[in-house]
């Protein structure tokens, strides 16, 4: 198998991708700490807090058989570059309502509805998109580097968000405003497909409905999507953060950049061990421990009143939660064709990506009911 450096300098492609996917990461991270910080401040209220998550998850839901059809009919690439442009046209805006004092929770809760819209779009196009730059025989290496990338952006996002935030928020804004221009112009001009457009459909309820009747019909990947959903919705501590770095903790805003930077931390070394050493035996046994360990990080976190002790779990946890994240994507990209990916990863995201956002409004409203630790 080929390097991962000659993967990169034989493919130009491949590297606009991933240079894309980490401003992408980077700049949505940024934000995420920036947006609960600043939610937590104005209203004090864990229930405002996991409102956020909420937010982001209705349109993702809404729009989940419109996006798939979309990702499989349309150009893809230009689909990211149409995306990228909202994101940056709402971290502008966002930059200018701090700049002129007249950013509030409603004007923030809108950004991010907007801010769902987005990625409801994006996702299923970049997730699909990476088959058509490489071939069958790189792929899972291809896979493993966008991945690294991706957890690599999201340490490095939260970190500097929380930093910047404590001298300007409107300087983090602005920034991932212009990451997404970086990830347009590299999206437009260096990223070339083997094919951009699929053939043609009418839209049908059949062909809006067949993402949803190719997973019912693959019982592994139906299995491995509705685990990981669980295990998230019930189990995710991200949203409470801001509550633990403001008064549990104490560490302040660049404390809550290096909490939220600690799973991607555990996730990206957990990815290049992986990468090296692919799971190829008792998969899904692996994946059940995994969550095991997924769970029982939270618990530690939860009791933690030592930064050390809640990073180091943290760390854990993202280790744990990537493995199964690993299982998922291999499973998906390989085992579905094509013409069908954008409809397969539509449904993925609605039981992958937008339970991030679904727990952590479970999580806001658990914690303004019992309080932040039995959340």
């Amino acid at each position: 198998m080929p390097s991962d450096n000659s993967i990169l300098l034989k493919n130009k492609s491949l590297l606009s991708y991933l240079t894309v996917r980490a401003a992408s990461f980077f700049s949505d991270q940024m934000v995420a700490v920036v947006v609960g910080w600043q939610i937590y401040e104005m209203t004090k209220s864990t229930f405002y807090l996991g409102m956020v998550g909420l937010v982001q998850f209705v349109p993702m839901i809404l729009l989940t058989l419109i996006v798939g059809y979309a990702a499989d009919h349309f150009n893809r690439k230009i689909i990211i570059c149409l995306c990228q442009t909202l994101a940056a046209i709402t971290y502008f805006i966002l930059a200018a309502g701090n700049l002129y004092g007249w950013l509030n929770k409603e004007v923030i809760f809108l950004i991010v509805f907007l801010i769902g819209i987005e990625n409801a779009f994006q996702g299923p196009a970049i997730q699909s998109l990476l088959p058509g730059i490489v071939d069958k025989e790189t792929y899972p290496r291809a896979l493993a580097l966008s991945g690294g990338v991706a957890q690599a952006a999201i340490i490095g996002g939260p970190a500097l968000g929380g930093f910047l935030f404590a001298f300007n928020p409107e300087i983090v804004y602005i920034i991932a405003g212009v990451c997404s221009v970086l990830s347009i112009i590299f999206t437009a001009l260096f990223i070339t497909v083997s094919r951009d457009l699929t053939e043609r459909q009418p839209v049908t309820l059949h062909s809006l409905l067949a993402g949803i009747s190719f997973i019912k019909n693959k019982p592994v990947i139906l299995g491995a999507v509705s685990f990981d959903l669980f295990a998230v919705l019930f189990g995710g501590a991200t949203a409470l953060l801001p509550v633990y770095a403001s008064t549990i903790l104490r560490v302040g805003s660049f404390g809550l950049g290096l909490l939220r930077s600690a799973p991607a931390v555990g996730a990206l070394l957990m990815s290049i061990f992986l990468a090296q050493k692919p799971l190829k035996r008792h998969v899904g046994r692996n994946m059940f421990l995994a969550v095991i360990v997924f769970g029982l990080s939270t618990i530690v976190f939860a009791l933690s009143r030592s930064m050390v002790l809640s990073l180091l779990s943290l760390f854990v946890l993202g280790g744990a939660d990537v493995i199964s994240g690993v299982v998922r994507g291999t499973l998906i990209q390989m085992e579905t064709p094509d013409f069908m990916r954008g409809r397969v990863n539509s449904i993925s995201q609605v039981f992958i990506n937008t339970s991030n956002q679904l727990g952590e409004f479970e999580s806001g409203v658990t914690a303004s009911l019992f309080g932040p630790v039995w959340a």
